[in-house]
């Protein structure tokens, strides 16, 4: 067995684990309502969301996973130290993250490391920027007014629909409902996050020659990714999942419901147009724009300042770590 299929089969399995913490710490986003509002016990709501996200692997496509493999950087200047620099940039600050239960962007992370490693090989012109990137960096301020404005419109539908109801009665149905709402935005998290693993995965086979002259994203690809994105929300990241849930704002079952639904719908939408946009941003944008429907003052906007500072520091710090972590690794290869 020769070492460069050793040290691909070693840059998969770090892709791998980088998917795991991924769900790790993006289980906030799945279960982080669900759990807040009482509607099932942390474990079974790691448990739901981990069965969706895996589910996600069928009949959702591969868009995202190809805007990664072919629209960040020059797929041409690849090699395999160039994905492995990136992935340490982007795991390094993802660990961080977690532990200091920061809900961050995981894949405005990874992006992060393919932009300071490709920078770092080949300068300016490695990065596409006429491709998706700037889609991608646009996206960074879209995705949490989307989600935002779409939550604080939807939930306003769903109030005006149940004006009538009791809250006991509204309760008991929204606490049903909101297993649904929850089971489809794990669907669109499973769809969105995992998808960035497999384009990372694809493009790193695709530039060592396994793929053949075009590329794809390969079935055993999508099953590994999505397998390790459901066992990372499995394992779930308690303290994000504190902050996103219970320090926001306060929610019960109807907000939880309108969340989630919400967030879901823009997940999928633009999932299936190949934007690789942070599930963190959304969820967050959602659950900021439920809380506003009762009042400005219920979301707790210290706390959601700092959310954002962390965002807008992410792709600068992973790219300066996959940075230097390229130049390291050109110096003792």
């Amino acid at each position: 067995m020769d070492s460069g299929f050793l040290l691909i089969s070693g840059i998969v399995v770090l892709a791998l684990i980088f998917d795991f913490w991924n769900g790790m710490n993006d289980a906030a986003n799945s279960v982080a309502t669900i759990v807040s509002t009482k509607v099932l016990k942390p474990f079974q709501a790691v448990l739901w969301a981990a069965f969706w996200n895996f589910a996600a692997a069928f009949g959702f496509g591969v868009a995202v996973a190809n805007t990664i493999g072919k629209g960040i950087i020059n797929p041409e200047i690849i090699t395999e130290y160039l994905i492995l620099a990136a992935l340490i940039g982007a795991i390094s600050w993802v660990i961080v993250a977690t532990r200091l239960g920061i809900p961050i962007s995981v894949s405005h992370s990874l992006i992060g490391g393919l932009l300071g490693a490709g920078f770092a090989k080949g300068g300016l012109v490695a990065i596409l920027l006429t491709g998706k990137v700037q889609l991608v960096l646009l996206f960074i301020f879209l995705a949490p007014i989307i989600g935002a404005v779409s939550a604080f419109f939807f939930h306003a539908v769903v109030l005006n629909l149940v004006k009538n109801m009791s809250q006991n009665k509204m309760n008991n149905w929204f606490r049903k409902l909101q297993l649904v709402s929850a089971a489809s935005y794990s669907l669109g998290h499973g769809t969105n996050d995992a998808q960035k693993t497999m384009g990372i995965i694809a493009v790193l086979l695709f530039s060592a020659g396994y793929l053949g002259e075009e590329f794809y994203i390969p079935v055993w690809v999508i099953l590994a990714a999505h397998t390790a994105i459901a066992l990372g929300t499995l394992a779930g990241g308690w303290k994000v999942i504190n902050t996103m849930g219970m320090k926001i704002t306060k929610l019960h079952p109807i907000h939880g419901f309108s969340a989630e639904s919400s967030a879901a719908l823009t997940l999928l939408g633009t999932a299936t147009f190949g934007i690789p946009v942070s599930t963190t941003h959304v969820i967050a944008g959602s659950i900021m724009g439920v809380g506003t429907t009762n009042r400005l003052s219920a979301v707790r906007w210290g706390l959601v300042r700092k959310i954002i500072l962390t965002w807008m520091v992410t792709i600068p710090l992973s790219s300066v770590v996959a940075y230097l972590s390229y130049k390291f690794l050109m110096m003792i290869v």
